[in-house]
């Protein structure tokens, strides 16, 4: 075998086997595709923010409210469930977190954001660490 045609075989099995890695991968993640989340427009996004702020002003630890997109002008039905779960605070800083369960054609998720805040300025989105 020349040294010409074993350095092709070799790239076309490199080249078989990323595929095959790749498409793995991607039927892996293909579950992603169908998520409450997928089907969310900007304005369900800009809503639900909106339901979040509230809930982080008015609602006490424990208690919940309801979210649907209705008004937003998304044919698909998206609902969630908003829980501040706790409070804590540490002089002018007030951290909250909540637990936001979504809805959308049969699937859930729960998303559990932290929020803080210092005296009576905006809520901000925690980066995890």
């Amino acid at each position: 075998m020349s040294m010409r045609h074993r350095a092709f075989r070799q790239v076309t099995a490199a080249a078989l086997l990323l595929g095959a890695a790749i498409g793995a991968q991607a039927a892996n993640l293909g579950f992603l595709s169908d998520t409450p989340i997928s089907y969310m427009k900007q304005r369900d996004v800009d809503s639900i923010k909106q339901a979040v702020f509230t809930a982080l002003d008015e609602k006490q630890d424990g208690e919940s409210t309801n979210w649907v997109n209705e008004g937003t002008r998304n044919s698909v039905k998206i609902d969630a469930a908003i829980t501040v779960a706790s409070t804590s605070k540490d002089g002018e800083r007030t951290c909250r977190d909540v637990g936001v369960v979504l809805n959308a054609k049969g699937q859930s998720m729960t998303l559990r954001p932290q929020f803080c805040k210092e005296g009576a300025g905006k809520w901000q989105l925690q980066k995890k660490r």
